[in-house]
């Protein structure tokens, strides 16, 4: 039998809705929220959610969610925007997750999205989803090395604000980070002073590659990397190309 004491106890989840939210988002909102907030034993008292909806479809991220929740007397929020409102409220649910993660000093003993099993799709059934980054569309290196790790990803694509360039933060496989860029840059290390953990970042002087995506999907599968970072042969913009837990080819570009 579980352990009822490992649920949290809350006393609601308030979904507030603004704009034409689709029909049932709020339910799945709460759902995610609720799952989200499944690890944390303290009681809790109401979250709060809010979902609104942009009228002009062609605005960037029409869908937006939020959410704050009391903590032991500290409140915690997290929000998100996408193009879908089932999009914001997923990417809500990571975020969530990972705010309460930093807030009790968990956050590197998650697991991370990128790591767990992947569905093996013939070639020729695989399909790209694409999306653009969320948030703020200029980041500095630590707060970029900061989003990721309240996402629980492995890897983060930004644009950096001091210099413009489309750019990527990942873990290296030690235990550290990388930085790597569109534009050729001198190697080195970045101490990232502001992050959460005093990070330490080894900085690739090797632009990232010029190509298109039919190439950049030949390099995804002949390497076996995770990800490939390139900058698209036609926007001259840093994309990058990743294997999605479905088994499709998740394709992320820069947010502006």
């Amino acid at each position: 039998m579980k352990q009822t004491q490992e649920r949290p106890v809350v006393t609601g989840v308030r979904v507030e809705t603004r704009g034409d939210v689709p029909g049932g988002a709020a339910e799945y909102a709460r759902a995610k929220v609720l799952k989200a907030l499944g690890r944390v034993r303290e009681p809790l008292p109401e979250a709060r959610v809010g979902l609104s909806q942009a009228a002009d479809p062609s605005v960037p991220y029409p869908a937006a969610a939020r959410v704050s929740v009391d903590v032991n007397g500290h409140l915690v929020r997290a929000q998100a925007a996408a193009d879908t409102m089932a999009e914001a409220i997923d990417l809500l649910q990571d975020r969530l997750a990972g705010r309460l993660a930093r807030a009790h000093g968990k956050a590197h003993h998650r697991p991370h999205r990128g790591r767990g099993p992947r569905r093996r799709l013939p070639v020729e059934e695989r399909r790209v989803v694409r999306r653009r980054t969320f948030g703020p569309p200029r980041r500095n290196p630590a707060e970029a090395v900061a989003d990721m790790e309240a996402l629980g990803h492995d890897f983060h694509l930004f644009t950096d604000v001091a210099s413009g360039v489309d750019s990527v933060v990942y873990r290296d496989g030690r235990g550290g980070y990388r930085l790597a860029r569109t534009a050729r840059s001198l190697p080195g290390l970045l101490l990232l002073s502001a992050s959460p953990s005093e990070a330490v970042v080894e900085v690739s002087g090797v632009p990232a590659p010029r190509m298109g995506l039919a190439q950049a999907m030949w390099r995804l599968e002949v390497t076996g990397l995770p990800f490939v970072f390139f900058t698209d042969a036609v926007t001259g913009r840093g994309n990058l190309l990743h294997h999605r837990r479905d088994g499709h080819y998740g394709l992320i570009t820069p947010a502006g």
